[in-house]
């Protein structure tokens, strides 16, 4: 085993900190509590896209004035 630790004392380090890391999962999900609710007017094919396209042309615009 690396750093010469037997199996025994592995596994338990190893048990320990899956908890850990389990519990503080759960604990910043509880805290921030996601929005998981389903949208009543879910967005058309291709909206998105629209509006990243809209943001392209304002960024592609700007640029000649910063030269």
């Amino acid at each position: 085993m690396p750093a010469r630790v037997s199996w025994p004392r592995y596994l338990k380090m190893l048990s320990a900190i899956l908890l850990a890391m389990f519990a503080g999962a759960e604990v910043i999900h509880r805290y921030y509590r996601p929005d998981i609710t389903i949208p009543e007017i879910p967005h058309k094919p291709g909206e998105l896209k629209k509006e990243l396209l809209g943001l392209k042309n304002r960024n592609n615009k700007a640029q000649p004035s910063q030269q």
